[in-house]
């Protein structure tokens, strides 16, 4: 299964953003290969606004099926919705360390955004 989380840096060994919208990267994990790929965000972090639905739209097209991420707004989440990917909150650590509590069923799926738009 393929699943994109938030990123601070552009490795495993980067720490989770807590944003969806505007973290600096998606890191791309394939939880049966292990392998990892950076995706880079940095025209969503100073949007104005749409920065959530853009980075949505983002992920969709990397064809994940999941999102890992600290939270996420109701743009963001009715987009990834849309595009047939589930998000995961709650992330915190590692990159590495997330996909691993990922893989062990210790994040939570969730049916609705956590928090409101424009959260930063």
């Amino acid at each position: 299964m393929k699943v994109a989380v938030t990123s601070q840096g552009a490795e495993p060994s980067s720490l989770v953003d807590s944003r969806f919208g505007r973290a600096k990267y998606f890191v791309v994990a394939d939880t049966e290969t292990g392998e990892f790929s950076a995706h880079d965000n940095s025209q969503n972090l100073n949007a104005v606004q749409g920065a959530g639905i853009q980075a949505g739209r983002n992920v969709v097209d990397l064809g994940v099926e999941a999102v890992i991420t600290g939270n996420t707004g109701p743009k963001a989440f009715a987009t990834l919705q849309a595009g047939g990917v589930k998000v995961y909150i709650g992330a915190a650590g590692t990159v590495a360390e997330t996909v691993e509590q990922f893989k062990n069923g210790e994040l939570e799926c969730v049916s609705k955004a956590n928090v409101e738009g424009h959260w930063i």
